[in-house]
């Protein structure tokens, strides 16, 4: 009995394989008290650990004991070639405020100030976080501005997701 129970379990035990998720959670909402937009992006910890040594060659170790500088130094490099928000169709500046570590992922804190939000008629993420080490990479931005929200799942081919006012 138990060598026909293994006879029959060993070739669903051969096709089974442990497949990882690539994603990436943005929020985008609009604060009144502070007149700016807020940001927060979860991305897994290990993903980014691997493409900071894939582009740059260094191990950052992000999210341990051993993180340095060096390595919050280009992430932020890291992040500002591969995010970008515009307002009306332009890119616009904004602030990493920093970060923090929840498990397995991090979290970034972006911050866009002086929107004067009736005159905005279109906030735009671009999002290639992740693309350039994983094909499967999917970059979710949910936007909550002004009342109004949607969600957009962007992929390698597809990195750009609007709101329209």
């Amino acid at each position: 009995m138990k060598k026909a129970f293994l006879i029959l379990l060993l070739p669903l035990l051969a096709f089974a394989t442990v497949h990882k998720f690539y994603i990436s959670v943005t929020n985008v909402s609009y604060s009144e008290k502070d007149n700016a937009l807020q940001v927060t992006n979860r991305v897994f910890i290990d993903d980014i650990n691997a493409v900071l040594k894939e582009r740059y060659d260094i191990d950052a170790t992000l999210g341990s004991d051993e993180e340095s500088a060096l390595g919050q130094e280009y992430l932020e490099k890291y992040i500002r070639s591969k995010f970008r928000i515009t307002r009306n169709g332009e890119t616009v500046d904004y602030t990493l405020l920093g970060t923090k570590y929840d498990v397995d992922v991090i979290i970034l804190y972006v911050e866009v100030t002086n929107i004067d939000l009736p005159k905005v008629t279109s906030i735009g993420i671009e999002n290639e976080i992740l693309t350039d080490l994983f094909d499967e990479q999917q970059n979710v931005v949910h936007f909550n501005v002004a009342g109004k929200k949607k969600s957009f799942v962007l992929l390698k081919s597809d990195t750009k997701g609007m709101l329209n006012l």
